[in-house]
Parts: structure tokens; C-alpha cells; sequence
């Protein structure tokens, strides 16, 4: 089994740290980027991708719908209670949005297990 490269769009530096941190121990290779050129750009070799909602220099939502209009199952994180702007992220097609507390407090097992599951039917 090969390990999954995984994108990992955003812009804030010490979440991006922690997400390629995380990833790494949860067995992935994370791909780092900061724009949404850069995931277009990346997607095609990648088998998931990781997008920072709240970001200031791309549209979060924009960035979901790109990635898993590519096919590429596509995860998010942003504020727990910003529950409207986790709906949008789920339509645009986020298999899940993930709080920034719960990746904070065990983000490599809560990867790991996402990147273990089977992709859901589209």
C-alpha cells in the first residue's frame, strides 16, 4: 500500500505546521499549500485534501468544491460554531468539517481514522 499524499491548503502558519505534523503520524504525506492555485495545481497528485475554511487569502469553500470536483476526497476544519459556514462546506463536498479544537486535541487519530475509511459514494 502505497502512502496517500494528502493537500493541505492553509494559510496560517502554525495550523499548517501542526495539520503536516498530524498527517505525518497519521501515515500520510502531506503536501503543504497556500493558494488556490496551488491546490489546482497539486490535486492531480494527490488522494485527499485538508482545507483551513477561515483562511485570508482564498475562498475555504471554493477550495472544497475545487478538490472534490477533482474526485479528491476532501476534509475541512474551521470554527465549531460557525455552523453555517460547515453546511456550505459539506454541499460544496467536504466529507466532513472538523472543529479546530478536535484536530487540536487529536488530530493524528482522527486523520488516521479518516484516511481509513472507505470514500463515500458520490
Amino acid at each position: 500500500m502505497t502512502t496517500p499524499r494528502v493537500l493541505i491548503l492553509a494559510d496560517d502558519l502554525i495550523w499548517s505546521t501542526r495539520l503536516v505534523a498530524h498527517l505525518r503520524l497519521a501515515g500520510a504525506e502531506p503536501v503543504p499549500v497556500l493558494t488556490l492555485d496551488a491546490l489546482r495545481r497539486e490535486l492531480p497528485s494527490c488522494e485527499g485534501a485538508l482545507v483551513d475554511l477561515t483562511a485570508l487569502r482564498y475562498d475555504g469553500i471554493e477550495a472544497v468544491a475545487v478538490a472534490a470536483a477533482a474526485g479528491v476526497r476532501t476534509i475541512a476544519v474551521g470554527q465549531h460554531d460557525d455552523v453555517e459556514l460547515r453546511k456550505r462546506a459539506l454541499a460544496a463536498g467536504a466529507e466532513r468539517v472538523y472543529a479546530y479544537r478536535k484536530l487540536f486535541e487529536d488530530g493524528p487519530k482522527t486523520l488516521g481514522s479518516w484516511l481509513t475509511l472507505a470514500a463515500p459514494a458520490r
